[in-house]
């Protein structure tokens, strides 16, 4: 299974970007996607996750302002970040639980940074 992560950039606070992670190869018993993320000098933190049948969870200090989603039949996942603050600037990477493998998947990494 690959993971591609894709939507990253540059955005005022205040702003919105929207996260797209496209899972390819054998992707059919993936169940658990993830998303985390990694600021300079801090350990990796998840953010969101949602089940294959649409369970959603979140860190606290990104309820109300970030929706995770996926859509089963192209194997993506999004996460559409809103309100964005400084803080949430890092390294977003993509995961995926394969529950018939007991094996998870890491994406490459997209860099989100939210200028003040």
């Amino acid at each position: 299974v690959q993971l591609q992560a894709s939507g990253g950039g540059l955005v005022q606070a205040g702003g919105s970007l929207r996260l797209s992670c496209a899972a390819s190869g054998s992707t059919f018993s993936l169940n658990v996607m993830r998303w985390y993320r990694q600021a300079p000098g801090k350990q990796r933190e998840l953010v969101a996750s949602i089940s294959s049948g649409g369970i959603t969870d979140y860190v606290d200090s990104v309820k109300g302002r970030f929706t995770i989603s996926r859509d089963n039949a192209k194997m993506s996942m999004y996460l559409q970040m809103n309100n964005l603050k400084p803080e949430d600037t890092a390294v977003y990477y993509c995961n995926a639980f394969d529950g018939r493998v007991l094996r998870q998947y890491w994406g490459q990494g997209t860099q989100v940074t939210v200028s003040s």
